[in-house]
């Protein structure tokens, strides 16, 4: 049955899942406070970079079944997408979700359903939306359904992972897990796995931080193989062969708007018990210093004066536009700190975030002593190292994310260098 559906927040995840029910026949009214994504939207233009996404815009404001506005709207369902960030203090900031879930209080009806998207601390449905949702007079789990079905997807590959992946469905009952994946089966082709609203929020959190465990261990021994003349991306591709084994790969450290934040959530639970996950979070978050320092280190053997470095990468993974919790941004503060002039330069992000950001590519390598690459773009697999060297003062290659043929560089005269990988 088709519904009518209200989205709260047009973001990474709020947008794209607002075309996918668009587009299958729902007809749904995105809301947004703020008023300059609204009138892009409106008018078919992107404020966010995923593929497929211009294409399927299109379709759905085309064909009426998208509107957008800056307040919510009666609908059937009323889908809540917006951020939930960490405090500077690494708790969790949910004013978000109780502004969100308040603002469509005066607009829901009985039989309604209401689903929370956002990745949040566990008990955030109980202890927040429901709060929200009681001056409604409505019986919660009766008159009105409420669930928690995370989003569980990678950006650059929003839509595929939307259709195929499994979908975990936390009603606060029965009949609100139901509802729910009866309105997710419109497009999902993965399996629907229902549980309660509570195990829903363990289950997404969990996930992330598995990762985060992972790739910290990766960093770790990343920081040991530097140390013994060992290419840690070799070993760790051996070590994969084994059927039981699968570790993450190192990196200049954890970025995007799950992995860098959600173990937080964790760890404010119980600090005591969640002393693996914290230690992994801090090993992390130590990363950029690491890669400052490593840059230091190798240009102190160029001798150069008040050295300039050109780093290649602001977002925090490749070929996407997303700059939230990206590591480049503490590598370039930590280089700053360290004496170092930097230079950065993205080609995913059009607008300048940062004072040393530019949108010229060769301005940022112009007499720079060495190019760092902290993100894998493929514009920078693809760069032509001879004309690169040209710009440079000094010929010094730093890739955190083993994303460059080595060998060629080389030939072209530069000294490189991998992080994890001190061999020459």
């Amino acid at each position: 049955m088709k519904k009518s559906i209200c989205i709260v927040g047009l973001g990474y995840i709020g947008l794209p899942t607002a075309v996918m029910f668009a587009n299958h026949g729902h007809q749904v009214h995105g809301m947004d406070v703020n008023e300059p994504v609204v009138k892009k939207i409106s008018n078919k233009e992107l404020h966010i970079e995923e593929n497929g996404l211009q294409e399927y815009l299109n379709e759905a404001i085309d064909s009426g079944m998208l509107t957008v506005s800056t307040t919510p709207q009666k609908a059937d369902v009323f889908i809540l997408a917006v951020p939930s960030p960490i405090k500077p203090d690494k708790t969790a900031n949910l004013e978000y979700i109780r502004s969100a879930a308040k603002s469509i209080a005066p607009f829901v009806e009985k039989g309604n359903l209401v689903i929370l998207e956002s990745t949040v601390p566990p008990k955030t449905v109980q202890d927040i939306v429901i709060p929200e949702l009681v001056p409604t007079g409505l019986e919660i789990g009766t008159d009105l359904l409420v669930s928690h079905s995370p989003e569980r997807v990678i950006p650059g590959k929003v839509f595929e992972e939307l259709v195929t992946n499994d979908r975990i469905i936390g009603g606060v009952n029965e009949e609100s897990a139901r509802a729910t994946s009866e309105l997710y089966r419109s497009f999902v082709k993965g399996q629907l796995h229902e549980t309660d609203d509570t195990t829903a929020e363990l289950v997404k959190v969990m996930e992330n931080t598995y990762r985060d465990v992972n790739i910290a261990f990766a960093n770790e021994l990343a920081k040991l193989a530097e140390t013994i003349d060992v290419d840690i991306w070799e070993a760790i591709r051996l070590a994969n062969f084994h059927p039981r084994v699968n570790i993450h790969q190192p990196g200049p450290g954890v970025g995007g708007h799950c992995i860098a934040v959600d173990p937080w959530f964790l760890v404010e639970l119980n600090p005591e018990l969640a002393k693996l996950i914290h230690l992994s979070r801090t090993t992390n978050d130590g990363m950029p210093e690491y890669t400052a320092q490593l840059t230091v280190d190798l240009l102190s053997a160029l001798n150069a004066e008040h050295p300039k470095v050109a780093v290649l990468g602001l977002a925090f993974k490749g070929n996407i536009d997303d700059m939230r919790e990206s590591p480049s941004l503490d590598v370039i503060e930590e280089m700053t700190a360290k004496g170092l002039t930097v230079s950065a330069y993205d080609p995913h992000i059009k607008v300048n975030n940062i004072d040393e950001q530019t949108q010229n590519l060769e301005e940022a390598l112009k007499d720079a002593s060495a190019v760092v690459i902290l993100t894998s773009h493929d514009s920078f697999k693809q760069l032509d190292p001879a004309k690169v060297g040209e710009l440079m003062k000094n010929k010094l290659l730093i890739d955190a994310k083993n994303c460059i043929e080595r060998t060629k560089w080389e030939q072209a005269g530069f000294r490189t260098h991998v992080l994890g990988n001190s061999k020459n």
